[in-house]
């Protein structure tokens, strides 16, 4: 590589260092709108920095002759228990088959289950199976794998279920019965119902034989023998995993012939750029910026509903218990430049509450407090904090209005919320207050929220209705207490009927937004990069390559 070339490839690695998240385009563009004219000239100088770089370092030529049958996909996980039954490995599904799965449009289809109903408090749900799916060995998948599956998985030596949260029932060999023990969300039968597109199930004749106390252990999980579109063809540990079309998938054989997981260190986007790979999952945004220029590439993106990132404020601390003083903080932050700052997609909405999944896609959250420092600086006023010397920090009875906010930092990747405290500091510090940043290891930063032990946090909140309880029930580290919160909180944990889950929230939300225990930033957004060539995937319900693999293919653009 010519000299140039090489100081080009340095300044991309160290403009990543700046923050984390990409951009929702046909094909990606560079985020080249002004963040605020003079107020961050390094993220602009970097960002053109980037784009010269790019010349460089991204414009390198596909590869002379690309492969039409096979796909290539960097992960960045392990591979020792990649096709297991944890609910955030996508791979598993290149080869297992869910009861559902989401369509184009962000709806339920079936996939093993053909149709489903269920009783009118919707603990109690009756599954009809298709019956031409097959294992990859010939044998028909059948009610008594879903049932060997749920009972393995809640066996002693698993553990992974509760076995006494739900009861399952075989009726014949397409139709089963699986009922909540516990009620609503309180319980775990929630997830093995056909609302839940995430799990798979295993076949009963090639593993009843061996011993659940070596679950974790079994061969099975690296040679598996599945159900779904894709069959195991070859494993090289910390390597590669690759697979083969399922000639016998009931759906028809898949367009794309091949596709080879490769694990292990190294650049992902040197893998992407040089031609090594044609999928990234899960990108970091502002890495984005590197290859935004190079038209080979299209980023695609989702949200998980359930969890958002928000500055958490401790009532246990003055002036953070104040309700207008918190009121003047939100009020201080331009919510929407900061969605440009961290690069995520246009167009998404900015919320003060909590919500549930329908309510969101609906669009039916509340009107956003705005982004007016003016009025910021009226309400503190108002609740008499002054900047008495002219030192630029408010004051009231000789205490400054300074706090600290705990930052979790991963090791392994950046997260937009780094940013995002960078850029809440600065918009503080624009009318009177002082917030000083502590970035702790993520494990050591939730030790210290879930005791409480900090003043404010810019962190991931999970508001499922047991992410709700944990922080902002009757035992929150927050500090909140609002008797109301409390009940609608057990309510949510209480039902599985998601018109009355609707209503919870709808009130939580009003709540939230006059209370305001934190102020949300922006939805968690998941970004996956594939090369142009790959066509069928969308956002936001068809952004992952690997779950949604049985609808692609591949177009020649010679």
């Amino acid at each position: 590589m010519a000299a140039q070339e090489v100081r080009a490839s340095e300044i991309c690695r160290s403009a990543s260092l700046l923050s984390s998240k990409p951009i929702e385009r046909p094909h990606i563009e560079a985020h080249s709108r002004s963040t605020g004219t003079l107020r961050y000239p390094l993220i602009l100088a970097c960002i053109c920095l980037i784009s010269l770089a790019s010349l460089h370092c991204g414009r390198g030529d596909d590869r002379t002759q690309p492969d039409r049958s096979t796909i290539t996909a960097l992960y960045a996980g392990g591979d020792e228990w990649l096709l297991g039954p944890r609910w955030d490995e996508e791979p598993k599904f290149l080869v297992f088959l869910p009861l559902v799965t989401f369509n184009e449009n962000g709806e339920l289809e079936g996939r093993l289950a053909k149709r489903w109903e269920h009783s009118d408090d919707y603990r109690t749900w009756t599954v009809h199976l298709r019956t031409d799916v097959r294992w990859h060995d010939g044998v028909p998948v059948t009610a008594h794998d879903i049932k060997f599956t749920l009972d393995l998985l809640s066996h002693p030596d698993v553990a992974w279920l509760n076995r006494d949260a739900f009861s399952i029932t075989v009726l014949d060999d397409s139709t089963y019965t699986v009922t909540n023990n516990r009620t609503g969300h309180s319980g775990f039968a929630f997830s093995l119902t056909p609302r839940d597109p995430w799990n798979v199930y295993y076949p009963k004749h090639l593993l009843e034989d061996l011993a659940p106390k070596d679950f974790f252990a079994w061969k099975f999980w690296t040679q598996p023998v599945g159900n779904g579109p894709y069959r195991y063809v070859r494993h090289v540990p910390k390597t590669m995993m690759e697979f083969e079309t399922n000639p016998d998938y009931y759906r028809g054989k898949p367009k794309i012939e091949r596709v080879v997981l490769k694990f292990g260190g190294g650049s992902l986007l040197t893998e992407l750029l040089s031609g090594n790979t044609d999928v990234l999952i899960y990108v970091d945004r502002m890495d984005l910026l590197k290859v935004a220029d190079d038209a080979r590439f299209r980023a695609y993106w989702d949200k998980d509903t359930w969890v958002f990132g928000a500055v958490v404020w401790n009532q246990r601390h003055e002036p953070l218990s104040e309700p207008k003083a918190r009121l003047a903080l939100t009020l201080a932050i331009d919510r929407r430049e900061m969605h440009k700052v961290v690069n995520l997609p246009d167009g998404l909405p900015l919320f003060d509450g909590v919500f549930t999944e329908r309510q969101y896609w609906r669009g039916e959250l509340p009107e956003p407090l705005p982004y007016d420092p003016e009025l910021a600086k009226q309400l503190l006023d108002e609740a008499g904090w002054h900047d008495v010397d002219g030192d630029g920090v408010r004051e009231r009875n000789g205490t400054e209005f300074r706090f600290t906010a705990i930052t979790p930092v991963s090791r392994l990747a950046e997260s937009p919320l780094d940013a995002a405290a960078i850029y809440i500091q600065d918009q503080l510090r624009r009318v009177g207050v002082r917030m000083e940043l502590q970035p702790l290891e993520v494990r050591v930063a939730y030790e210290r929220l879930r005791a409480g032990e900090f003043e404010a946090a810019v962190m991931t909140v999970l508001i499922a209705p047991f992410g709700l309880q944990l922080w902002f029930g009757p035992d929150s580290p927050f500090g909140y207490r609002n008797e109301r919160v409390i009940e609608l909180i057990d309510a949510a944990l209480e039902t599985l009927d998601p018109d009355t889950m609707d209503a919870i929230y709808g009130e939580l939300m009003r709540i939230f937004q006059g209370d305001l225990p934190m102020t949300p930033l922006f939805p968690d957004i998941e970004t996956h990069v594939a090369h142009r060539r790959i066509r069928g995937l969308s956002s936001p319900f068809r952004s992952h390559p690997l779950m949604f693999i049985e609808h692609l293919w591949i177009e020649d653009e010679s």
